[in-house]
């Protein structure tokens, strides 16, 4: 799975932790990762997956974000198995309920699967 691919990367070249899920009682500092879609072409698989940065501040989050797509695109280079990572999109993402800072980065992974 692309999912724990990205996820064990990540949690090794990022300073915060990476998390699948919010666990129950989460640092203040860490990022959440999600497949929100994909498809598959030519036996080229794509994911689109979302990379949520929380932090105690919007400029912490800010950075945050930053470390992790400078990581989504080194993951591109490290991997094998990905061929091309795309940046879709990145914004102030806070959440309204919980008042957490957060930045979300939407990214498109082209990667192979092995049979």
């Amino acid at each position: 799975m692309i999912e724990t691919v990205l996820l064990q990367y990540l949690d090794n070249v990022l300073a915060a932790p990476v998390y699948m899920e919010i666990p129950e009682q989460p640092p203040d500092t860490y990022v959440i990762l999600e497949k929100v879609g994909g498809d598959r072409g030519n036996r080229l698989e794509r994911a689109t997956i979302a990379a949520q940065s929380y932090a105690p501040s919007l400029y912490e989050a800010a950075l945050l974000n930053t470390a992790v797509k400078a990581a989504f695109f080194s993951a591109g280079e490290d991997l094998g198995e990905i061929s091309a990572v795309d940046l879709n999109s990145d914004y102030n993402y806070t959440d309204p309920e919980t008042k957490r800072y957060r930045y979300q980065a939407l990214f498109e992974i082209y990667y192979y699967e092995e049979a």
